[in-house]
This record gives C-alpha cells, structure tokens and sequence, in this order.
C-alpha cells in the first residue's frame, strides 16, 4: 500500500510509524486508520521488525477526526459498513510486537483512544491529552470504555471521559495513563531506545508470548484459570529453543542467538487451555 497520511520506516529492527499530516495537526481520517491498520499489520508479519514506535509530524501527535466536512468522516465510515464493507478495527492488542507511543503535543479524541490499545505508552513535557467525545455529542470509540478503566481505574477513568477535560503529561503520568515523561526534544529518541533494547537484549517470542498473556489476562476473571494458563505457558517456554539458548548465553557471557520467529512458533493459547 502507498502511504499518504503517514510515514513507515524500518531501521535496526524497528519500526517508526509516523502519523504525517502536519498541516492538518494529524487529523485523523478515514484513510489514515486504513494505513495504521496496514502499516501495523506489515510490522506483525515481519520478522525483522522487533517493536513498533508510533509518534506525529509536526507539534501534536493528532487532535482527533478531521471535523473539517462537518463530521462526515463519521458518516462515511458507517455507511461503508452498512453497505458491507471492511469495519476499521485495528484489533493493537493482537500485533505480536510491542507497539509504543510517543505521544507529543495535543493528542485528543480518537488520538487519545487508538494509544490505549498499545502497550507503552510515553509523553513529551508539553503533551496534553484530552478525550473529548461528550463536549462533541459523542461517546468515547476504539475499546476505550473497556481499556482506559483498566489503565487508570474506574474512578479516573470516569473523571477523563465525563468531564473531557484536557490534563498535562505529569497529572497522565501519576494517573498511570503514560509510564514516563521526558523532554520533549527526547520523546522519540527514548521511545526508539526502548524499542531497540527490545530488539537487542529480549527473544522474539518469548515476547510476543508476554504480550499476548498480558492482554488476555485483562479479561480472565478466575485467578485460578489465569494461574494454570500462566503455568502451562511457562512450562512450554522452559522447554523451547529460545530459553535453552538464553540460558546459555547467560553462562558464557555473550549476545543470544535467538532461533525461534514469531510468524512460525508463537503457541496459540488456547492450547495451553486444553492441557
């Protein structure tokens, strides 16, 4: 796919997604949804991608949907669907990478959302973040009743999108809605850091393993079942190539050789429910 609303770079095993319609303070559009969606997809499928950083062009990371036509890019997205169409849902939580945000500038509405289904998330000193959907008539979108609650509680999470307030980087930070601030010269540098220590000192599926436990245990309700699945996924690892290799590099001091791919030896959980 050509890209017109963002940029897709792949540089020392790592990805950076760059939301790319400055003019616009990255405005999202129909048409940019389509090519996050693809751009994600792509680093999923790819072996040589290890972790994914997503920022803006520009001063903001987006302010929300283009509301230029007068909200008809709401409009136009449920007739596609009515008309049978590809539904929009980009499904975050399902990339085997590590996908983190480095949120600069204004990040609001569906800006402040998509960031939820990511799995780190970082903030310029500048940032403000707003999720503005009732000052617009709307309802919050993309899981975020679902998702923010489980990243800040119920009560700020009620706080945030009752009020729609704008909040800064530190009060993001102490509600546990960011991990870090850092200057804002440093936000991608120490976003892209991190995505290469990923790259450098982590196994590829041992990874993708985490981040797929950790997301489905958001949702388990019986501790009892998470313990199991938690157990039976770390009796698989412990026999795996990737841990016999870890182990031995360990001993003898030197970088791992890591065998095992993503694409072609990540266990489908529900194997693990079956033992």
């Amino acid at each position: 796919m050509d890209y017109e609303h963002i940029r897709f770079d792949v540089a020392d095993q790592v990805a950076t997604l760059t939301l790319n319609r400055p003019e616009r303070r990255n405005a999202w559009n129909r048409r940019m949804g389509i090519e996050i969606r693809d751009a994600l997809d792509q680093a999923d499928r790819r072996d040589d991608v290890r972790a994914v950083v997503v920022t803006g062009a520009g001063r903001d990371f987006c302010v929300g949907a283009d509301l230029e036509g007068g909200g008809t890019v709401f409009q136009e997205g449920r007739a596609r669907e009515a008309e049978g169409g590809e539904r929009l849902s980009l499904k975050a939580w399902e990339v085997r990478k590590p996908v983190i945000a480095a949120l600069n500038g204004a990040v609001a509405g569906v800006g402040a959302t998509l960031p939820l289904q990511w799995d780190i998330r970082l903030a310029g000193e500048s940032t403000r973040i707003a999720f503005v959907f009732v000052k617009r008539g709307l309802v919050p979108e993309a899981a975020s009743t679902w998702l923010l609650p489980r990243l800040v509680g119920m009560s700020r999470a009620a706080d945030l999108l009752l009020t729609g307030r704008l909040i800064g980087a530190r009060e993001a930070l102490d509600m546990g809605l960011v991990s870090r601030v850092v200057p804002d010269a440093e936000l991608v540098p120490t976003a892209q850091a991190i995505a290469r220590e990923i790259a450098e000192q982590t196994a590829p599926v041992a990874v993708a393993l985490t981040k797929r436990l950790l997301w489905h245990m958001a949702g388990e309700r019986d501790p009892q079942t998470a313990e199991q699945l938690d157990r039976e996924a770390f009796g698989w690892a412990t026999q795996s190539p990737d841990a016999k290799e870890g182990i031995r590099a360990f001993l003898e001091k030197r970088r791992a050789r890591w065998q095992m791919k993503p694409s072609t030896d990540l266990p489908d959980l529900e194997r693990f429910r079956k033992r």
